[in-house]
């Protein structure tokens, strides 16, 4: 087995293997149905593809914020930002400062985030 990934095309050839053993043990119920060795090398195959995608390709965590899911929010219910000022009870123009980043968000507005277009509130508080 290999120590490290050098290139792209063994970083595509390690997920590929890391892809064989994920379908594997799904087909067979769970992580579990794996031999010992196969969970051992599943492991050190994702470490090194870890360690790549971190020094290599540099992929950074998606940072979902609480802006990004009202304005989800809105598309999903085809509404406009006035409609949903109505809907929070909130103004409109502080709904626009707020999803525009002009403004923090309150208590009043992540309350009435969570209660009345139903956003998970460790969701919320994960991100004030």
């Amino acid at each position: 087995m290999i120590d490290k990934i050098r290139n792209h095309v063994q970083y595509e050839q390690i997920m590929k293997l890391i892809e064989h053993y994920i379908q594997k043990a799904t087909a067979g119920g769970g992580f579990h149905t794996l031999n010992a060795q196969e969970s051992e090398e599943l492991q050190k195959l994702t470490l090194l593809a870890e360690h790549y995608e971190d020094n290599v390709l540099q992929i950074m965590p998606l940072t979902v914020t609480i802006n990004a899911v009202v304005q989800q929010k809105i598309s999903e219910m085809n509404i406009t930002q006035g409609k949903l000022a109505e809907i929070l009870g909130i103004g409109a123009a502080k709904i626009s400062q707020i999803l525009n980043g002009k403004r923090e968000p309150d208590v009043r507005f992540l309350k009435a985030i969570h209660e009345k277009l139903g956003i998970d509130g460790n969701f919320i508080l994960d991100r004030v």
